[in-house]
């Protein structure tokens, strides 16, 4: 146990492809930090229902989930080794920033997602893209988590299994969280550890 649309900004784009570009403009890049945060995935949370009895006695359930693997065909490429290349609308940013003047001395920056790769940040030839995953990189799959709810557990109560999110190349798989989702019971009430008869 452990388990974007964007807006569409007028203007001139002024060649600015990153947000930075334009802090840079005016404060110069030097002193700015390149240090990269670890890129990770979202979390996905699902509802699990359970019985009373269950909740107060312990039991194990299989929940059977969809998710996004890394295909294994392309390696996450999205086609051939070497036909993948950067978007050069966005320079690999996977946006575009349009600077608009909306007043005397005002300025006003937009950040789009790139038009021509569509947020992706690159680019694949129709002809070259994978077979299998057809230039997504992933693929879906069935996947089966087995959840113990331990004896007492309460209702709300959260069990995360750590890395079992959607995959996608290039970051870290975020976590599948199950949350519990105690049943009405017909004659009983539950007060944190004791049962009351209704």
């Amino acid at each position: 146990r452990g388990g974007e649309e964007a807006i569409k900004g007028g203007g001139t784009s002024g060649g600015f492809h990153s947000p930075m570009d334009i802090f840079d403009m005016f404060f110069g890049g030097g002193g700015r930090m390149h240090s990269r945060p670890e890129r990770r995935g979202r979390n996905v949370a699902h509802q699990l229902s359970m019985s009373l009895e269950d909740m107060y006695n312990g039991a194990t359930r299989k929940l059977t989930l969809q998710k996004n693997v890394i295909c294994q065909k392309c390696n996450g490429y999205g086609g051939k080794e070497g036909s993948v290349e950067r978007c050069p609308n966005c320079r690999g940013s996977g946006t575009e920033v349009h600077i608009q003047q909306i007043g005397p001395g005002i300025i006003q920056q937009i950040q789009t997602m790139c038009s021509e790769c569509r947020g992706e940040g690159e680019r694949i030839n129709a002809k070259d893209r994978c077979k299998t995953c057809s230039g997504k990189k992933v693929v879906r799959e069935k996947k089966i988590l087995e959840v113990h709810v331990d004896r007492g557990m309460k209702d709300g109560q959260k069990i995360t299994f750590h890395g079992e999110g959607d995959q996608l190349p290039g970051l870290e798989p975020g976590d599948v969280i199950i949350i519990l989702d105690q049943k009405e019971h017909a004659s009983f009430q539950r007060s944190e550890n004791n049962l009351i008869t209704l």
